[in-house]
C-alpha cells in the first residue's frame, strides 16, 4: 500500500485551515493514487464489507446508491479517518469558540467515537456512493445523531469528463437574512474535498455569525461516478 500516512503528513495543513476558515471547504489534490481509487471501486461488490445499502430514490434523496462500511474499516480508510481528524479537530474547536458554542471536540478520533458510543451512536458512517446516468444527490447534511463533528471529507474515485460527465459537487451557503449562495466544485480523481457538515463561522462587523451549509451532487449526464465519504462521527442506525 502506498504510504497514505506520509502523504497526509506532507499536506499543507495551515493552508487547509485558512481555506476552511475563509470558505468552509478545501481541496487536497492527488491524495489517492489511481490504483487506490480503483481498488475501492472494485470492492463495491464485496457484500461483507458493508453493513447497509441505501437506494436513494426510495427515500427521495436523489437517484443512486450508497453503502455504509462495516467495522472494522479497511486499513486505508481507518488510517485516513484517524489521521485527518487530528488535523481537523483544532479547526472545529476554533469554530465553536468564535461562535460561543459550548462544545469542545476531543484531540483524538477514538475519543470522539467514545462520545458517540455513550449516545448509542455505534454504527460506522464511512460510505461509498455510486451514481449512473441521471444520478444525483439532493442537498442535505450528514448529522446521524446528537453527537456530530462539523467537518467531513469526500474522496473522488473517477476522473470527470473522462469516466463521467456532469456530477459536480454542490455546496450551498445560507447567510442569515440573505439569499443562498451556490458553490460548484469539480475535483479530479484522487482528490479529497474537506467541507463543513452543517455550519461554519463568518466574520461580520459585529463579530462572528453562523451560516448553514448543505451539500449535494448535480445530475450525471453519462458514465459512472463513485465517491468515498468519510464522516467522523458514528450513527444511531
Amino acid at each position: 500500500m502506498e504510504n497514505i500516512k506520509t502523504k497526509l503528513l506532507n499536506i499543507d495543513w495551515q493552508a487547509i485551515t485558512e481555506d476552511m476558515n475563509d470558505k468552509g471547504f478545501a481541496i487536497v489534490p492527488d491524495l489517492l493514487s489511481n490504483n487506490q481509487c480503483n481498488e475501492i471501486i472494485d470492492n463495491y461488490a464485496n457484500l461483507n464489507a458493508y453493513r447497509k445499502t441505501v437506494v436513494m430514490e426510495r427515500y427521495r434523496f436523489g437517484l443512486g446508491e450508497y453503502k455504509y462500511f462495516n467495522y472494522p474499516l479497511p486499513n486505508l480508510i481507518q488510517i485516513m479517518r484517524e489521521s485527518i481528524y487530528l488535523k481537523l479537530a483544532p479547526i472545529a474547536n476554533t469554530w465553536m469558540k468564535v461562535l460561543n458554542i459550548d462544545t469542545i471536540f476531543p484531540e483524538t478520533h477514538q475519543e470522539l467515537l467514545q462520545q458517540c458510543n455513550v449516545n448509542n451512536q455505534l454504527k460506522a458512517t464511512v460510505l461509498i456512493l455510486k451514481y449512473g446516468k441521471g444520478g444525483h444527490n439532493t442537498l442535505h447534511q450528514d448529522l446521524y445523531g446528537d453527537v456530530y463533528f462539523p467537518i467531513q471529507t469526500v474522496l473522488f474515485l473517477n476522473e470527470p469528463d473522462q469516466e463521467f460527465t456532469g456530477g459536480e459537487f454542490v455546496l450551498t451557503q445560507q447567510t442569515p437574512r440573505a439569499q443562498s449562495k451556490a458553490i460548484v466544485l469539480k475535483p479530479k480523481k484522487g482528490d479529497m474535498l474537506i467541507f463543513t457538515t452543517n455550519f461554519r463561522p463568518v466574520k461580520g462587523s459585529k463579530g462572528y455569525y453562523r451560516v448553514n451549509m448543505k451539500h449535494g451532487v448535480s445530475e450525471i449526464h453519462s458514465g459512472e461516478r463513485h465517491t468515498l465519504g468519510i464522516i467522523f462521527h458514528d450513527a444511531l442506525t
